[in-house]
């Protein structure tokens, strides 16, 4: 799902209207029809709905929203600001339509400001996504006031006050919502740390913009979706055998940091990997051999740590590196010599990323198409401090051109950063995930798909989707709270026939 700038927005709304056709007032009905049908199913009739409209188009969709609501039988109370000469033609014509039954009324001060009940559900139509200064006086007051009380807040389109595909000024005032009803598709901020933080829970519902629009649009960002993810998806054939899914080698462990390597080992072996052999120092033979019986056992030189690699190389499909490597002087000069020599397809995670960032020439050697998987603070370490999140993006998209390397940024939205400029957002996962070893267990899904034949981006699409899925199945069953990271290659299975029945 292609992932629009506030300008593209308008224009699928422009396109629509003119190629359809259909008047812009229909096409507020069709958004304001689907909101409502949305809201329906999540509140209700004894809750009383306060319904705050701005003087432009998302205040529009809220006044037919305050309509279609009454019509429905819900208790609505529609408050305005805003001076009437700056109202859009749609507002007024919603608010001609609104029935003399609906309580109004104008805000002119914070003293015009009602009390909001527990029980009250706010419906935030104030500002929609284009919004280019930040908010102020008597509407900075009404989000203050908003903001303050403990009424469950909606918002129609996006939270009144953030910024749709830039960052919002420091200081300004967001409204903080519960829910956010999105039209056709997510905004960028939502995706954001900084910015998402205000969106709350976030659903898009589908109002008919035009889909040629849709499908010729360009646009560098996407949300991936269980669609996409079916179509990459490869089925196990009948005569297949353990030669066809691929050879992995996965590099990790050291003294005290074992249970990285085995977390890994156990998540490639359940992403359907054929064979799996793991190199950890001699500490770990016996804790690897008993956690991991499916995994063969190739043992350091050095008891405590990684020190050199194998000589063949060439019988792996993919190399694996990084879950708790360490980062001793002999693993870094093993790095280096790694890099000099030709080599299976790449995935780095953890150690191997220090390493990167504490070396720039092994970073100026990284073959093409490697997968590195940093969490926000490694990939800091890698190309220093971002000024915000959507500096943070620009970031990765010179790292991953300037070395040709696909980033895996992990996050609430795992960020998949391409060569080419494109950049990727799960859609699965939750906060059960913010647990150690969660990250070993993505290295080694990621490994495991990478050594059965799929290219690095279908790898990363993958792996990061089933990833996340897999802790969503763990935290059906054993709650987030209690969620660790072996809940997820235990449920990985569960998350893989999530998606083959779906495709059924």
């Amino acid at each position: 799902m292609k992932i629009l700038s506030a300008a593209q927005t308008r224009d699928a709304d422009a396109y629509t209207i003119a190629q359809e056709p259909i008047s812009s007032l229909d096409l507020m009905e069709r958004a304001a029809t689907a909101l409502v049908q949305w809201l329906e199913q999540h509140f209700q009739r004894e809750r009383p709905f306060y319904i705050f409209c701005g003087p432009g188009n998302n205040g529009g969709d809220g006044l037919a929203a305050a309509r279609l609501l009454h019509q429905r039988a819900y208790d609505v109370y529609v408050f305005l600001t805003g001076p009437e000469q700056k109202r859009s033609a749609d507002f007024t014509q919603n608010l001609e339509r609104l029935p003399e039954e609906i309580s109004q009324a104008n805000l002119q001060s914070p003293e015009d400001f009602p009390a909001l009940s527990t029980q009250a559900v706010v419906l935030d139509a104030l500002f929609g996504s284009r919004l280019t200064r930040p908010l102020e006086g008597i509407y900075a007051q009404l989000v203050a006031h908003l903001n303050s009380g403990s009424a469950t807040v909606v918002a129609v389109d996006i939270p009144s006050g953030l910024f749709a595909d830039e960052p919002t000024p420091p200081g300004s005032q967001v409204v903080q919502a519960a829910y956010t009803v999105s039209f056709e598709q997510p905004k960028l901020a939502f995706l954001l740390p900084a910015s998402g933080t205000y969106v709350g829970e976030w659903q898009v519902v589908p109002i008919g913009l035009h889909p040629g629009f849709l499908q010729q649009v360009p646009s560098p960002y996407a949300l991936v979706t269980l669609h996409k993810i079916k179509q990459l998806l490869r089925p196990r054939l009948k005569f297949s055998h353990k030669g066809t899914f691929g050879h992995a080698l996965l590099i990790g462990g050291s003294y005290g940091k074992m249970g990285a390597a085995t977390l890994a080992a156990q998540a490639a072996l359940r992403a359907g990997l054929g064979l799996l052999t793991v190199q950890v120092p001699q500490a770990g033979y016996s804790i690897l051999q008993t956690a991991v019986p499916e995994a063969m056992a190739l043992i350091d030189a050095h008891e405590f740590h990684f020190s050199t690699f194998p000589s063949d190389l060439k019988k792996y499909d993919c190399l694996g590196i990084g879950p708790g490597l360490g980062q001793a002087e002999e693993s870094r000069v093993a790095m280096e010599q790694l890099f000099r020599n030709p080599l299976p397809p790449l995935v780095l995670d953890a150690d191997a990323l220090n390493l990167l960032a504490a070396d720039r020439m092994l970073l100026t050697n990284l073959p093409a198409d490697s997968i590195l998987t940093p969490h926000p603070k490694e990939f800091e370490r890698l190309v220093g401090p971002a000024k915000n999140d959507f500096h943070r993006l620009q970031l990765l998209h010179s790292f991953c051109r300037e070395h040709q390397c696909f980033v895996v940024l992990k996050g609430a939205h795992t960020c998949i950063g391409t060569p080419s400029g494109e950049f990727y957002f799960n859609s699965t996962g939750n906060a059960g995930m913010a647990t150690g070893g969660t990250g070993d267990v993505l290295t080694g899904i990621l490994t495991g798909l990478r050594a059965q034949g799929y290219s690095a981006l279908e790898t990363c699409l993958l792996g990061v989707y089933l990833h996340g899925l897999a802790g969503d199945v763990a935290a059906e069953k054993e709650g987030q709270i209690s969620l660790i990271a072996s809940d997820l290659y235990r449920y990985l299975g569960a998350a893989f026939q999530r998606v083959l029945q779906q495709e059924k």
